[in-house]
């Protein structure tokens, strides 16, 4: 079962940002889906790291859009982002050191809520500002 369903609502007109949205919701959702089923324990450190590399380089493509358009919101947004990168790096900090079961009582909802809540906050701001 999907962590994350796509929704129109997240939509930001932006094609690239969309785009990897649409990539990263796959991304997780795949993550999800290996930590319940039977992905080894070096599969899964590995693909957490792939989650975190890709969200950061999203975030590097929507800081820049934001950066071009001078967003009057860019340092909040920015913080948000930031914060995400933080609890993923403690999430793969205690996955690595045997925390194993904090997945479903952090990763997920943290995941889950901060994605649903960003797109249709902070990234429908973004795009209703840049007219996009």
């Amino acid at each position: 079962m999907a962590l994350i369903e796509w929704r129109k609502e997240f939509e930001t007109g932006i094609a690239d940002v969309d785009f990897e949205h649409r990539e990263l919701i796959e991304l997780i959702n795949q993550l999800h889906d290996q930590i319940d089923g039977d992905g080894s324990t070096e599969d899964i450190s590995a693909f957490l790291g792939e989650v975190f590399a890709r969200i950061s380089a999203h975030f590097a493509l929507e800081e820049s859009i934001m950066r071009k358009h001078s967003y009057d919101e860019y340092i909040d947004h920015k913080t948000d982002h930031e914060k995400l990168l933080d609890d993923i790096r403690d999430i793969m900090d205690d996955f690595d050191a045997g925390k194993y079961g904090t997945y479903h009582e952090k990763l997920a909802p943290v995941i889950r809520d901060w994605f649903v809540n960003h797109f249709k906050t902070r990234d429908a701001r973004l795009h209703r500002l840049l007219g996009v």
